[in-house]
């Protein structure tokens, strides 16, 4: 049913006006900004994970094994300052820069954790960690049993 008490819009706009008006108050692309920021970012963690690196060679562990004790520090690390929100910041910030190395990964799992643990550890918490973790895990695992064969078959 049509209301006769409303007015139609008075307002005529050309389509060179509409696409003027959407190009006056559409925001600047910040690629470039976003580019060094993501740079600086990335490089600053992986420079971290290099000093883990060579700390434990330091200590005296062989460099394949301080390889792996440094992803599983890093990836620590970025549990850890996604559980305080200091990632967060981080992220907003250095965009891809923090989502690409092996901490971004732990980002990625621990964040939804956190907005579901009022439902309890082990339906809130436990649950979402696998929600995120379950396909990476899977497509992950996959994808090298696959490459394997193939390198098998190709040797």
């Amino acid at each position: 049913m049509e209301n006769k008490s409303m007015r139609q819009p008075t307002i005529v706009v050309t389509p060179e006006e509409y696409k003027a008006l959407t190009k006056q108050y559409t925001p600047k692309p910040t690629i470039v900004k976003n580019v060094v920021r993501a740079f600086i970012v990335g490089g600053i963690i992986c420079s971290i994970g290099q000093v883990i690196i060579n700390s434990y060679v330091i200590l005296g562990m062989p460099q394949l094994e301080a390889s792996a004790a440094a992803t599983a520090t890093m990836i620590f690390i970025g549990a850890f300052l996604t559980g305080l929100g200091i990632y967060d910041k981080i992220g907003k910030f250095g965009g891809a820069g923090s989502i690409v190395p092996v901490t971004g990964f732990a980002n990625s799992i621990v964040s939804p954790a956190m907005e579901f643990k009022r439902e309890g550890y082990v339906l809130g918490v436990g649950a979402k960690l696998f929600t995120v973790a379950g396909p990476v895990m899977v497509y992950g695992i996959s994808t090298s049993i696959v490459v394997g064969i193939i390198f098998f078959l190709l040797h």
